[in-house]
């Protein structure tokens, strides 16, 4: 894995390795990377490994035929060329109807909205998701364990960097927690399918509800110095909210807006988002994002059985409101449009298989 995935380039940070490690000889650090703790073995080298231990590479989402894998399992099948945003059941439009969880979401703020409901449901007990690491303020990403409707607003919002929202797995274990939803950018939606596919049992099987969130790319940290403050003078404590809308867009403390072509950020693009192919989170039972047309709603992509039986009955009780994704075309187009393009990142080697094209 350390050849193949780690240091190709394919790594995305998703730490899904470092959960899945039984021995504990795995670390991360704040380049997004994990690594061998122990000396004997070097860097690629494990004594674990050289006895027959494999949890880190069938715990990969970037490990060999990883998506065939993930379609299989939750599909049944793979995926036909034509279907470049992957498989899926519906597409929706969708908003939460409580006022706060849409105030404080990020678009329509349907994934709060579905934590809170399935924490009150009993479906979940606890969510892996991004914090404030430290400040408000701080616009640093830091996993952790939402267990109520506080905790799952107080992680509402994108942040645009980066966070490996499976670290808090281990928190959430010490906590004595067993039905977990674990939010995360498309690479980490694909940890559960291929964990539980490939045999890493004692982790996936508390993994109960997987939302992805539809992504293109997260930020170096070095964005809010070397851009943002050196050339607009926009300090990061300045900042109250980001968006990103063909633009990035950055709303501040006092009221102010911003916005920032797309073109001047590309050079902080994380190393773990270059070679992604994955920008509609396919193997989440849902996958969401702000890339309606419409300000306020949030993409919903209904992927799996239990995504739609989620949203469904929330839709029944008045949790959340929708509309079908066919009222907005545009939309529709814009995301076939970037997924296609996005999943043409991908390298062929001979380690790793050519991902389904439609071309």
């Amino acid at each position: 894995m350390y050849e193949e995935v780690v240091t190709s380039g394919l790594c995305t940070g998703c730490a899904a390795c470092v959960v899945a490690c039984p021995h504990d000889v795995l670390g991360y650090d704040d380049k997004y990377k994990p690594f061998h703790l122990e000396e004997q073995g070097g860097p690629a080298g494990c004594v674990h490994g050289d006895k027959g231990c494999t949890l880190c590479t069938r715990a990969c989402p970037r490990f060999r035929d990883w998506e065939s894998d993930a379609d299989t399992f939750l599909f049944g099948r793979k995926r036909a060329p034509t279907e470049v945003t992957g498989v899926w059941r519906k597409i929706l439009l969708t908003r939460a109807t409580d006022a706060e969880v849409l105030a404080k979401g990020q678009d329509g703020g349907t994934c709060s909205a579905v934590l809170i409901w399935c924490l009150d449901k009993g479906i979940i007990d606890g969510a892996l998701v991004s914090f404030f690491d430290g400040d408000t303020l701080s616009w640093k990403a830091g996993s952790g364990v939402a267990r109520s409707r506080q905790e799952v607003l107080e992680s509402a919002g994108s942040r645009y960097t980066y966070s490996a929202n499976t670290l808090a797995y281990k928190e959430a274990v010490e906590a004595g927690l067993e039905k977990l939803a674990l939010v995360g950018m498309s690479c980490q939606a694909s940890v559960p399918p291929i964990m539980a596919t490939r045999g890493v049992r004692k982790v996936a099987r508390r993994i109960v509800l997987s939302i992805g969130l539809l992504c293109s790319k997260t930020f170096d940290d070095r964005i809010f110095e070397d851009l943002l403050q050196s050339k607009y003078g926009l300090a990061r404590t300045q900042i109250s909210k980001m968006n990103i809308k063909g633009r990035l867009q950055l709303w501040t403390t006092d009221g102010g807006y911003l916005e920032v072509p797309l073109k001047e950020c590309h050079e902080f693009t994380r190393e773990g988002c270059k070679m992604c192919p994955d920008f509609s989170a396919e193997h989440g039972d849902l996958s969401l994002g702000g890339l309606g047309q419409t300000a306020g709603w949030t993409l919903t992509i209904v992927r799996t059985q239990r995504g739609e039986q989620i949203v469904d009955s929330m839709i029944a009780e008045g949790h959340l409101e929708a509309r079908s994704g066919e009222s907005d075309p545009a939309t529709l187009s814009l995301l076939h449009r970037l997924a296609a393009k996005q999943r043409k990142r991908w390298p062929v080697t001979e380690a790793q298989p050519a991902l389904v094209s439609e071309n």
